[in-house]
């Protein structure tokens, strides 16, 4: 939502339609999926079909990453951190990380007909609290925005109509916690609600005077 009102286009690629889920149908997670897009106002959203909790990083699925790269030509990709319990988004984050990679190699995949194409960088995100974030990002004007597009994913959440089994997600609790989540990093930054992101390269800051005196207010 911050970056479409900064004029930039955004994308979302699930990677598999969910048909594992506790919760839900494939049918109903496309409609809510839909609608959490129309929300967050992405210029596209699409589906790689992968097998749901059978994600693996092989050659299929990095070919298939690496086609998306290709065609969309994202400068920054979002991926999940890399040691999250869930083996689909360890393995997603593996897959982004090196189909980032080979998606630059012009002999690797040439019966696509895409061009060769690397992203400047990728982040990280939904990592531990023990991990310390390498930027905050303040998503104050668009945190109703984003739990809006969250909501959108209703079949994931508490309804006491359900007959659903609980998960983590639906206890009556977790959109609260999340909140308090984003109103912890928002507080490193004096300001309503913040989004952590993380990359593993070092960031290359061209004027850090405009950058710290942006981020820092001793005088608070």
């Amino acid at each position: 939502l911050k970056m479409a009102a900064l004029g930039y286009r955004t994308g979302i690629l699930d990677m598999t339609r969910g048909e594992m889920g506790t919760r839900g149908t494939v049918e109903v997670r496309t409609l809510e999926a839909a609608e959490a897009a129309r929300l967050l106002r992405v210029t596209v959203r699409e589906n790689l079909g992968l097998p749901d909790t059978r994600v693996s990083c092989d050659d299929s699925a990095r070919v298939a990453m690496v086609r998306a790269l290709r065609r969309f030509r994202p400068r920054i990709v979002l991926a999940p951190y890399w040691e999250d319990p869930h083996p689909d988004h360890a393995h997603t984050s593996r897959i982004v990380r090196e189909a980032g990679h080979l998606a630059g190699l012009a002999k690797f995949d040439p019966e696509s007909g895409w061009e060769r194409y690397r992203p400047a960088a990728i982040g990280y995100y939904l990592f531990p609290r023990t991990v310390t974030p390498s930027f905050i990002v303040d998503i104050s004007e668009h945190f109703e925005g984003k739990m809006a597009a969250i909501r959108a994913h209703r079949s994931q959440f508490h309804d006491p109509g359900s007959r659903d089994p609980e998960t983590m997600l639906s206890d009556p609790g977790f959109l609260a916690r999340l909140e308090a989540r984003h109103r912890y990093f928002g507080s490193l930054l004096d300001v309503a609600y913040g989004e952590p992101l993380l990359v593993r390269e070092a960031l290359n800051v061209e004027d850090p005077v405009a950058l710290l005196s942006r981020s820092m207010n001793l005088y608070s």
